[in-house]
């Protein structure tokens, strides 16, 4: 299941933002994604022994604000899931990977504290109660803060991150249980409709993670779209590498495309991204990027709901994500 093209093209798009039919436009996106959650958590719900869910895909995928929205369509189904961020196991930055050159390599499985992880998950399994990290971003140090966890046989776990269907999580070492492969439901999830120009020429669906991923820098962390394109290729390097080859693992796709996501996210990133000095080795990117944004009508935030996925990075949601 995917968008109809007809409904990705740049005409259709900013005919109906033009035409006053901008709420119809983000109704339909995000129609489209309930429709795809409600599916997928009736489908976990009619397999027998699905204990955890795992969500992974790349980088700005909205794995989080998934993870959310797929708890709520979980209750609906009569469930009680729990839902846990990867991101909270990070190792302290010191104790990063690098990468050949030398640089931290924060795309690795390995930038993860594996062996707690595994020990936690282990854990919380076996019904025993955990104590949970956070990640504190801004220190780059993983805290604990009294946040504890124990699961009931009615719980399901919901497991997001960028590395949730390697099977590492759950092998690294031999001394925890040997799980059934019906324990797991596997969800891969990133945006896979790609917006068309003319029918012809199209915007990769990773232009539209870039962009996200750009938006929520300069909003979150004080990153220039300068910065975020630079580090962009090592971020697709990271993927190629890390998460692609678990992707055919999944059982289920979730395409968190919208197609009125590059109106809603313009008026974020243009004036920015207008400041890369022509100079500079990201230049080019930055006018390509100029380039898809002028083909689209501005569609105001305010049209966009407060438990959208693109909310986790233009701001305003309701959930506590980006």
């Amino acid at each position: 299941m995917s968008i109809p093209e007809n409904k990705r093209r740049v005409a259709y798009i900013n005919e109906q933002i033009e035409n006053g039919k901008a709420a119809q436009l983000v109704a339909e996106g995000e129609a489209y994604h309930e429709e795809q959650l409600t599916r997928i958590a009736q489908d976990i719900c009619s397999r027998a022994g699905v204990r955890v869910v795992l969500i992974a895909g790349p980088s700005s995928s909205g794995k989080t604000s998934t993870s959310i929205r797929l708890c709520l369509a979980l209750l609906e189904q009569g469930k009680q899931p729990v839902s846990l961020s990867l991101d909270n196991w990070f190792l302290s930055s010191d104790k990063a990977p690098v990468d050949e050159d030398g640089n931290k390599d924060y795309e690795s499985v390995y930038a993860l504290d594996l062996a707690q992880l595994d020990d936690d998950l282990d854990g919380l399994l076996a019904g025993e109660e955990v104590e949970l990290p956070t990640f504190n971003f801004k220190t780059g140090q993983r805290e604990y803060n009294g946040d504890r966890l124990q699961l009931t046989e009615n719980n399901i776990l919901v497991v997001e991150g960028i590395h949730a269907l390697n099977p590492i999580l759950f092998t690294y070492d031999d001394d925890g249980p040997a799980f059934e492969a019906s324990t797991f439901y596997k969800i891969y999830a990133a945006p896979m409709s790609p917006v068309t120009l003319d029918g012809e020429k199209w915007i990769p669906t990773s232009t539209h993670r870039l962009l996200r991923r750009m938006s929520r820098d300069l909003r979150t962390r004080g990153k220039s779209p300068q910065t975020t394109i630079a580090q962009w290729q090592s971020v697709r390097d990271g993927e190629a590498k890390w998460i692609e080859p678990f992707h055919a693992e999944a059982d289920a796709q979730f395409d968190t495309s919208m197609t009125y996501e590059i109106p809603a996210i313009r008026s974020c990133v243009e004036t920015a991204l207008q400041s890369v000095p022509a100079a500079s080795a990201e230049y080019e990117v930055a006018e390509r990027l100029l380039y898809y944004l002028s083909f689209f009508e501005s569609l105001d935030a305010s049209y966009v709901p407060r438990t959208s996925i693109l909310r986790e990075f233009i701001g305003g949601s309701q959930f506590n994500v980006g």
